[in-house]
C-alpha cells in the first residue's frame, strides 16, 4: 500500500493564506511570483524535476519561439543580452524560465517530483454551488479561517519516485497545467481499422517529443514516416524527418484541415503586429461587451478587415508553393487567427517540400491497414505506405482540467456543456470557490496574456475588487463563447483571443482600477503594436 499522510498549514501559515499551485511551467512561475509579492504563502506541485513546463522535457529538438522575444517575455525580466536570435530556440527558452525563478526567489517554493492526483472541495456541495448567487456564496477569495470550516481545498500529491501519497490542505488553488501536455488526442478510427491492425509502430507526438533530439533522430532514421497532423508540432516534426532521410525515405504528412503558416513575422514588409496586434486594428471586429458606437464602428470597417486578410492570402499564395501542393486553406486567414491555429514555418519546409523530403497529402478519413495509412475511400488514392506512424494530432486539455477533480459534480461542472471551459476572464469559474485556472486562454503572446491574468488575480485575492454575480459571470461567458465561435469559423475549441487582446488587457486594468492606454500620445496608442513592455511595472501604478 502507498504511504498517504495529511498535511496541513503550521502555524506560521495561519497568518498567512496558503495558496496551492499545481505546475511550475510559465503560468505556474508568474502565479507563484505575484502570489509571493501579494503576502501569501504558495506551494507549487510540479511532477517533473525542473521549471518550464513543456519547455523543459516535451520540446521537439529543432523547436523555436514562434513569437519574437520581444512579445513573448515576462514583463519585469527581459531577455538575456547573450540571446541574439530573434526567434530563440527551446534550450534558451528553457534557461530563460529557470533564470526568472531563480531571480524572483519562486524555486524554493516548488515541489518537484510531486504529482497532483485529485483535488476535492471541502464543506462546499453541488447544491450549494447551484444556489449561489455571488461567487462561493460570500463573494470572498477565501472562505473563513476557522479549522473546522468550510472553504478549504484538499490536494493529493503522489511522489512520482516513491509512489507515497500526501495530502495537502490549502485556501485557494490555481491550476496552471497547461493545454498541451499529458493527455493526446487520439482520434477514433472504426472497427479493425485502427493502429492494431498496423504492423509498424504508432507513437503520438507527446511520446516523440520525450525521446529526446538524438533518440528522436534515430527512431526516424532510415524509416516511412507519416506524420497525421497539420498545426505546428506536425509541421516541426516533418522538418527533423526530412533532415534525416531527404528525400530518399520521404515523410509524408497527412492533414485534414490546412492551415495558414507564415514564413516570418514580416507579411508584405509589414510586421504582423501593425496589422493585428495594436488598437485599430480591434476597430475592424465586434468584441464581447463593446458599446454600441464600438460595434458601429466595427460595422463599417469590416471591409477593411477583409481587405487585410485577402492582402495576406495573396501575399501567401504568392510567397509559398500553396495551389501546387493542395495547401491553400478553406478558412480565411482572419479567421485561422483569431482561433490560434495560425503557426510559422520551420527554415526552408517549402524547399524540403519542392527537393521531396517532405509530401503533402489532404484527406477528411484517415484509417489504418498493416502497410500503412489509408486515406479517403482507399480507392482513388494509394495507401500511404509508412513503417512509423507519428499521430501530431494535439491534445484535450479540457479533459486534463477535468480529471484532475475527485469530484464527478465538479468534473461535469468545469467543462460545462459546450467544447470550451466556461471561464469568467478566462481565469474564474463561475460555480466553482477559491480555485483560479490560468494558461487556458490563448493569444498571439500568450506570455504577456497570462501575466495580466496572474496580476488580475493576486488583487482579487487581495481585496481590491469584487466580482459580479455569478449570472453576471455566466453570460459574459456566454457572450465570449458566441464571440468565438463566430470569428472562428465556428470550428474552433480554443479560447483564443488572439484579434482583441488589447481590448482584453483593458478590462482587467478596468477591474484593477489601472489605466488602460499604456502607450504614450494618441496616435501611438492607437497603431503602435501593444507588446509585454507596455505593462511593465502595472501594479505599480
Amino acid at each position: 500500500m502507498h504511504k498517504c499522510k495529511v498535511r496541513g498549514a503550521s502555524n506560521n501559515m495561519e497568518r498567512r493564506r496558503r495558496v496551492g499551485i499545481v505546475g511550475a511551467g510559465p503560468s505556474g512561475l508568474l502565479a507563484c511570483k505575484y502570489v509571493l509579492e501579494k503576502g501569501f504563502d504558495p506551494i507549487v506541485f510540479e511532477s517533473e524535476n525542473d521549471v518550464g513546463g513543456i519547455w523543459s522535457s516535451r520540446t521537439i529538438a529543432s523547436t523555436k519561439l514562434q513569437n519574437s522575444k520581444g512579445t513573448y517575455r515576462f514583463t519585469d525580466f527581459p531577455w538575456p543580452q547573450s540571446v541574439h536570435d530573434v526567434n530563440p530556440s527551446h534550450t534558451e527558452v528553457l534557461k530563460y524560465m529557470k533564470a526568472y525563478a531563480e531571480h524572483f526567489g519562486i524555486l524554493q517554493h516548488i515541489k518537484f517530483h510531486s504529482k497532483v492526483i485529485g483535488i476535492d472541495c471541502v464543506g462546499e456541495s453541488l447544491e450549494e454551488m447551484k444556489s449561489w448567487v455571488i461567487w462561493g456564496g460570500n463573494g470572498k477569495p477565501f472562505g473563513s479561517s476557522l479549522p473546522l470550516s468550510k472553504g478549504k481545498w484538499q490536494v493529493r500529491v503522489q511522489d512520482v519516485r516513491s509512489l507515497s501519497i500526501e495530502v495537502y490542505e490549502v485556501e485557494f488553488v490555481i491550476l496552471c497545467i497547461g493545454l498541451y501536455s499529458g493527455y493526446p488526442n487520439i482520434p477514433d478510427f472504426p472497427p479493425n481499422q485502427g493502429p492494431e491492425v498496423f504492423k509498424g509502430r504508432v507513437v503520438h507526438s507527446w511520446d516523440y517529443s520525450a525521446m529526446g533530439s538524438e533518440k528522436a533522430a534515430e527512431f526516424v532514421r532510415g524509416k516511412r514516416v507519416a506524420i497525421v497532423g497539420s498545426q505546428k508540432t506536425a509541421i516541426d516534426i516533418a522538418a527533423e524527418c526530412a533532415k534525416a532521410n531527404g528525400p530518399e525515405f520521404p515523410c509524408t504528412m497527412v492533414q485534414r484541415t490546412t492551415h495558414w503558416t507564415i514564413p516570418s513575422e514580416t507579411l508584405l514588409g509589414i510586421n504582423i503586429g501593425f496589422l493585428y496586434l495594436n488598437r485599430f486594428s480591434e476597430f475592424l471586429i465586434h468584441k464581447p461587451g463593446e458599446s454600441l458606437l464600438l460595434s458601429l464602428l466595427a460595422t463599417f470597417l469590416m471591409p477593411l478587415r477583409w481587405g487585410i486578410s485577402k492582402m495576406i492570402e495573396f501575399y501567401l499564395r504568392w510567397k509559398l508553393p500553396l495551389k501546387k501542393h493542395g495547401m491553400v486553406p478553406e478558412l480565411s486567414f482572419f479567421q485561422d487567427v483569431s482561433s490560434c491555429h495560425t503557426c510559422m514555418l520551420p527554415d526552408k519546409f517549402y524547399d524540403r517540400v519542392e527537393e521531396g523530403s517532405i509530401v503533402i497529402k489532404k484527406s477528411k478519413t484517415i484509417s489504418f491497414c498493416e502497410t500503412g495509412i489509408v486515406i479517403g475511400d482507399g480507392r482513388l488514392e494509394p495507401v500511404v505506405e509508412a513503417d512509423v506512424v507519428i499521430l501530431a494530432t494535439g491534445y484535450r486539455g479540457d479533459h486534463k482540467l477535468r480529471d484532475i477533480f475527485d469530484s464527478p459534480a465538479l468534473q461535469k461542472t468545469i467543462t460545462g456543456s459546450s467544447s470550451i471551459v466556461p471561464l469568467y476572464r478566462q481565469v474564474i469559474h463561475p460555480r466553482i470557490p477559491q480555485l483560479a485556472v490560468i494558461g487556458y486562454a490563448e493569444s498571439l503572446s500568450s506570455l504577456s496574456a497570462t501575466e495580466i491574468r496572474c496580476q488580475w488575480l493576486v488583487e482579487f485575492l487581495a481585496g481590491k475588487f469584487e466580482l459580479p454575480s455569478v449570472s453576471k459571470m455566466e453570460e459574459e461567458v456566454r457572450v465570449w463563447e458566441k464571440f468565438l465561435r463566430r470569428h472562428s469559423g465556428g470550428k474552433s475549441r480554443r479560447a483564443c483571443i488572439s484579434n482583441f487582446h488589447i481590448w482584453n488587457n483593458d478590462q482587467f486594468c478596468k477591474d484593477m482600477g489601472l489605466q488602460s492606454r499604456r502607450k504614450k500620445g494618441f496616435l501611438r496608442d492607437l497603431f503602435m503594436p501593444y507588446g509585454p513592455a507596455d505593462y511593465t511595472g502595472l501594479l505599480a501604478d
